[in-house]
């Protein structure tokens, strides 16, 4: 019922927000993706993915993960606990990636938890819903700032697991330009250094939102080229794993969001090879 109101909302949005609508179409273009049929559904499932978020977030979590009814690359999750090693859990914006931290929580052992980066949002009001429907048993929250960035840190040195959104703008100097679908977007450069230092192993994860209600598939893939050392580079292949990922289901992701976008506050210099200029 959700997921069909969803996807009339998702029409609403696209058919009565101009500039939703022309990033919406940009991004797609960007991709390669011109076919009407991809981008009716993605408009659909957009719509779909805010309006499971009551569900996601109010239900207790053994019947929110209980959606998740196929799993595919567990065992990389499981080699990385045997080996003892910290998880960089990387989540693009495709699919459900809110049920994806939380099947991780209630699946992992209790000394295994996942801290998740998040950014507070701008209505105060929501600050609740939001902190309650992701504070979940053995999953913790860390807000995007430096107090945050410390309490990941910690979480991975005691050999925990920690999740971001790694196509999320980041703010002025927490990033840099590198290539996403072939076009230059801020990226953040924290999952590089978190990864550097704690020597964690890098997930990508996903789930997939399957027709009529049927629950969800939990996809785990290894990062497995190892990070360069610039970090531009590493940008750029983190950018170029979430765009395989991407690719895998293109009508889930999150085309409407204005991932091209520069940081509020820019450099004043011309030079565009600093952070905040764009090249």
């Amino acid at each position: 019922m959700l997921h069909g109101i969803g996807a009339l909302l998702g029409q609403a949005t696209y058919m009565w927000s101009t500039g939703y609508r022309q990033c919406f179409d940009a991004n797609l273009a960007q991709a390669g993706y011109v076919d009407d049929r991809i981008r009716r559904t993605a408009i659909c499932e957009a719509g779909k993915a805010m309006a499971e978020l009551p569900f996601i977030w109010l239900r207790p979590a053994d019947q929110v993960v209980r959606l998740v009814v196929e799993t595919q690359g567990w065992e990389w999750i499981d080699r990385a606990h045997a080996a003892g090693r910290p998880i960089v859990f990387l989540t693009p914006h495709l699919g459900c990636f809110e049920i994806t931290a939380q099947t991780y929580a209630l699946r992992a052992p209790s000394d295994r938890p996942i801290t998740i980066l998040y950014r507070r949002p701008r209505k105060a009001a929501l600050t609740p819903l939001i902190e309650s429907g992701r504070g979940r048993p053995n999953m913790k929250l860390a807000a995007a700032d430096l107090a945050g960035v410390r309490a990941l840190i910690r979480a991975l040195r005691r050999g925990e697991a920690a999740g971001l959104l790694p196509d999320q703008t980041p703010r002025f100097g927490e990033g840099v330009w590198a290539p996403f679908f072939g076009k230059p977007a801020y990226t953040m450069s924290l999952a590089m250094r978190l990864a550097r230092a704690s020597e964690a192993s890098i997930l990508l994860a996903f789930a997939e939102r399957l027709p009529k209600g049927a629950g969800y598939r939990l996809t785990v893939r290894p990062f497995e080229a190892p990070l360069a050392d610039d970090m531009t580079a590493a940008a750029t292949q983190v950018n170029r794993a979430l765009e395989e990922l991407i690719r895998r289901c293109p009508q889930q992701y999150l085309w409407g969001y204005d991932r091209y976008k520069a940081p509020h506050q820019r450099a004043q210099s011309d030079d565009p090879g600093k952070p905040g200029n764009r090249p």
